[in-house]
């Protein structure tokens, strides 16, 4: 389905009752964020919300994309697997065997279909031009702050323009932009994105790069702009193909690029690669943590077009879930059929759970025909565009429910032998991966759980007696998760203080010695106190704080037992640590906001009172900053 524009997808969303407006007073800065914070996080993503009152002249939609239901709505799709089933329906029409030239002439509506999706220029003004404001000013846009610690405020859902100077080829790529005065942004695109080698293209040329970004209009542009296209395809192909329509473009009014003539806004401008970089950041992330300041390119602003009645469309993101995890979903669900046409015709399904921020866990299953194949699908999923970032990669049976915690979690006690089936390597990783000690590269870890052929031994454990061992050891063990156990999973979740615990690999082996531990399989050690009971926030802490290498230990005790595991997932922000860089604190919200926001609720017309979520996190922030302060 193609949406006319942004109203046309808000009208849309309310019709499914998936959209709450709030008429009072909401200020973007930290106050849209909280309430939009509570509402991410309610079961399946809550509603959209539309901020009408903004101390501007446009009103702020969040958290449209934040749920199932919604992206599919913005997509036009029953399900996310409707998408893939195309894709595959379209290739098998182009690539299948031809035994005769009518088969051949078959293709013909089908390459059609391809031409009909192609995005095309107009040579009218578009209705995103139909404001004009030469003397640009980037504070008539509802911009937010979204949390404490950011270095300002950040436009979270801009579509960014460029073209390669030397071929042409157009990229749509999606970087957050730090406010720095009325004419200036930051352009935060990371050195494995294409935004950045266009940058690096034209700085070899010596010449300013134009960029025009674009905010709003049908939402499918915003996912495409979202997408792990492969290199030197065009983002508004993939859009003209999700909303089987084609995107018309229209040109910019101050620098040589195209738009789509329906979206809300278009800051036009130009990069300089010859000017010194600008200091950016920090910003709460979608990693649940904070990307720490560091020097990027300035964005030089032109010009602002925008619609009469438009919409300034925004973002939030933190501590999953919230609204990116939906669009990830998306994403996982469309590109599954892309990588089994092109490289795995074998894969079953594969799966990024929401704790792992889209990089950190991968979850695969595939058709196993020969010895081997397993590690065969690990070096092509590390090789595949973005997955190249993955950092914990685990290959399941075919009977295995990816989305079923348990099942895995069993096949991983029951079927891997730690000294057999762990592989550790290195690579790139996310540049936003605070835990390698070397940016942007580090540690991987696979697991093969596929190897069913022989079953480790089942251990008896007493779960009174695990429970008072812990409890002797209170001047270490600040709390204990003993839920998996309580379910026949053999892993143990602590939470220790390293005032007291100075190494925690030595002190894991030390409690694996003791006699009530003795058959147990796996230990995860994390330095958050009482969230630990929460076993979703856990993944989400302990697979962020890991660099495998360092932080996986394979055990062997010789005590008759197979060899444990043992997991470090504290902070190594510690002195004992040594770490170099600088550890980023857990985004939260202020106690002030929160109190603020408690306070105005009633006023916001949403329904009963929702929890802050930096409730339970706000004991994870160490210090008064963006970066973790602890002593030891």
């Amino acid at each position: 389905m193609a949406y006319k524009s942004l109203h046309h997808f808000i009208n849309k969303l309310e019709e499914q009752n998936e959209l709450i407006r709030i008429s009072a007073f909401v200020d973007p800065v930290l106050e849209i964020a909280e309430i939009t914070d509570r509402m991410s996080k309610q079961p399946n993503g809550g509603k959209a919300l539309l901020f009408e009152n903004t101390g501007t002249s446009f009103p702020v939609l969040t958290n449209a994309l934040g749920s199932i239901n919604r992206i599919c709505l913005a997509l036009g799709v029953s399900g996310l697997d409707d998408v893939g089933s195309d894709i595959n329906k379209l290739f098998a029409e182009l690539a299948g065997p031809k035994t005769n030239i009518w088969e051949k002439l078959g293709t013909i509506p089908t390459l059609g279909k391809l031409s009909a999706w192609l995005p095309a220029q107009i040579s009218s003004r578009g209705a995103c031009q139909e404001v004009v404001h030469a003397e640009p000013n980037i504070n008539l846009l509802p911009v937010m702050q979204c949390w404490p610690f950011d270095g300002g405020r950040f436009i979270t859902l801009p579509m960014v323009n460029t073209k390669d100077p030397f071929t042409g080829i157009r990229n749509v790529g999606m970087y957050r932009m730090q406010v720095f005065d009325p004419k200036h942004t930051g352009m935060h695109w990371h050195q494995h994105k294409v935004g950045a080698r266009h940058f690096e293209a034209y700085k070899k040329l010596g010449k300013r790069m134009p960029v025009a970004v674009a905010l709003g209009g049908d939402p499918v542009y915003t996912y495409a702009a979202t997408a792990p296209m492969p290199d030197n395809m065009d983002e508004y192909l993939l859009a003209g193909f999700l909303r089987k329509k084609k995107v018309k473009l229209v040109k910019c009014l101050t620098v040589d690029l195209e738009v789509p003539e329906d979206v809300d806004f278009v800051l036009e401008g130009f990069v300089d690669p010859t000017e010194e970089l600008a200091w950016e950041g920090p910003f709460g992330d979608h990693t649940g943590f904070y990307s720490l300041a560091d020097w990027y390119p300035r964005f030089h602003l032109t010009c602002i077009t925008h619609r009469r009645d438009a919409v300034y469309p925004a973002t939030l993101v933190g501590v999953p879930p919230m609204e990116d995890a939906y669009i990830a979903k998306a994403t996982e669900r469309i590109f599954l059929q892309p990588l089994r046409i092109t490289m795995l015709p074998e894969l079953e399904d594969l799966a990024l759970p929401v704790e792992g921020t889209a990089h950190n866990i991968a979850l695969v299953k595939f058709r196993d025909y020969y010895p081997g194949q397993a590690y065969k699908i690990m070096n092509a999923i590390w090789g595949a565009g973005q997955m190249m970032f993955n950092k914990l990669l685990v290959a399941l049976p075919k009977d295995i429910d990816l989305t079923n915690a348990d099942q895995i979690l069993h096949s991983l006690v029951n079927f891997v032998d730690p000294e057999r089936d762990l592989m550790f390597g290195k690579g790139p990783l996310d540049i936003l991966d605070h835990a390698t000690p070397t940016q942007a590269f580090g540690s991987k870890l696979f697991i093969d759980a596929t190897n069913q052929t022989v079953v480790m031994p089942h251990l008896q454990i007493s779960i009174n007696d695990v429970k008072e061992l812990l409890e002797r050891e209170t001047s270490r063990v600040k709390n204990f998760n003993l839920n998996l156990l309580n379910r026949g999973i053999s892993i143990l979740i602590i939470s220790v203080d390293k005032q007291a615990v100075t190494n925690v690999k030595s002190y894991m082996q030390q409690l694996f010695r003791c006699q009530e531990l003795a058959g147990l399989r796996a230990m995860v050690a994390v330095d958050m106190g009482d969230a630990v009971t929460d076993l979703s926030m856990l993944t989400w802490f302990a697979s962020s704080n890991i660099d495998p290498i360092r932080d996986v230990f394979i055990l062997n005790l010789n005590d008759g037992y197979p060899a444990r595991v043992g997991v470090d997932g504290t902070r190594k922000a510690y002195p004992q640590d040594n770490f170099k860089r600088e550890w980023p604190n857990v985004v939260a919200m202020s106690r002030e906001v929160v109190d603020h926001v408690n306070k105005q609720w009633e006023k916001y017309g949403i329904g009963g009172m929702v929890e802050s979520p930096s409730k339970q996190l706000l004991p994870l922030v160490a210090g008064e900053g963006p970066v973790v302060k602890l002593n030891s």
